[in-house]
């Protein structure tokens, strides 16, 4: 996406300068001219780099390459370099050390790291998600699947404290399943490997992610029984933060970047699944727009994305619930140093 943006910007450069060059070997008055018109002030106004780290490049973050592909950032005065981050630790460690301006990933990430008593913390400024976006997958179809289902069953899991791993967990839970003693959950497999692992055998059961889930059905090598997002009812899954001192010494361009997520949001909201899928696309060179499409229908259809981004406290109190119930959170951190909504509630006017 990078070289994209880049070879998009270049092509404009070059071509204003093109523009520039007869205007002036023409016509002097035709030059006063355009540099007196606001939309060529406006195109050749210089944008603001701002580096986002997304902790994975999936379908289930739609909104935000409907915001890239549509040009909402550039409308809003940011060139946008996004970089996946492989991983909510990694892509905070990007934030903290200021590799990253912006980081994209589960609040939980800024609630360890607010507890471990940083003074700069992250604070989150947009949700994006409001369900959980894995899926349960079995070896064979289970038209009457429960979740009773997965008692002395292996089932291939997630990272130990990261959300989708604290979400399935947290579902056990609900209906009465005890994670440590009903059944077997291999936490080792690296992040984005586990649906490879589960295609070659290993496991009764995995949670993917998209593809990860629609890329089984199709090889025949697996069902989606169940949706965590469903499941799990309206849970903060991912948000968009950033440094306090970034927050405070940039407003401009966190409320610009807030805009163009709010424009991506909107879109969603009122276009088909199929709209949506042709959009981003490009941000998937390596899957064909069926899959695409199947992938974004199956998000749609479980609401998966708020109508606005604006972060509320009883979803992030939802959130410390999980994180108590995983084990993972030892004292509950303030949703008033740890979350800004006034960005977001600009945006949503």
């Amino acid at each position: 996406m990078k070289k994209r943006i880049l070879a998009s910007l270049l092509c404009a450069a070059l071509t204003a300068g093109l523009l520039t060059a007869c205007s002036d070997g023409a016509d002097d008055k035709d030059s006063k001219k355009n540099n007196g018109d606001p939309a060529v002030q406006e195109e050749e106004k210089e944008l603001t780099k701002v580096t986002l780290n997304e902790v994975a490049h999936s379908i289930f973050y739609a909104p935000m390459y409907v915001a890239i592909e549509e040009g909402y950032f550039e409308e809003e005065g940011i060139e946008l370099d996004l970089v996946c981050g492989f991983g909510a630790d990694k892509t905070m460690t990007a934030v903290i050390s200021g590799e990253a301006d912006i980081g994209f990933m589960g609040s939980e990430a800024s609630i360890y790291t607010y507890n471990e008593g940083a003074n700069d913390y992250v604070v989150n400024f947009a949700q994006l998600t409001q369900r959980a976006g894995n899926f349960l997958v079995a070896r064979e179809e289970m038209e009457d699947f429960s979740w009773e289902d997965l008692k002395g069953r292996l089932v291939l899991g997630g990272r130990k404290g990261g959300m989708p791993e604290m979400v399935f967990e947290y579902i056990l839970k609900e209906n009465g399943i005890d994670p440590e003693t009903d059944l077997e959950i291999n936490q080792n497999i690296d992040f984005g490997s586990t649906a490879a692992a589960f295609a070659e055998g290993q496991g009764d059961f995995t949670v993917e992610f998209e593809p990860g889930a629609t890329t089984l059905e199709s090889e025949g090598k697996g069902y989606v029984v169940a949706s965590l997002g469903e499941d799990s009812g309206y849970v903060p899954y991912t948000a968009f933060s950033a440094k306090k001192s970034y927050i405070d010494e940039n407003p401009d361009i966190i409320q610009g970047f807030t805009n163009a997520l709010q424009k991506g949001m909107d879109y969603v909201q009122s276009h088909t699944p199929e709209e949506i899928a042709a959009v981003i696309e490009p941000q998937f060179p390596e899957t064909n727009l069926e899959t695409i499409t199947t992938i974004v229908t199956r998000y749609y259809d479980q609401d998966t994305w708020k109508s606005n981004l604006i972060f509320e406290e009883s979803s992030f109190d939802l959130l410390q619930d999980i994180l108590e119930s995983a084990g993972e959170l030892e004292k509950r951190a303030p949703y008033e140093d740890l979350v800004t909504t006034k960005f977001a509630a600009i945006a949503a006017q």
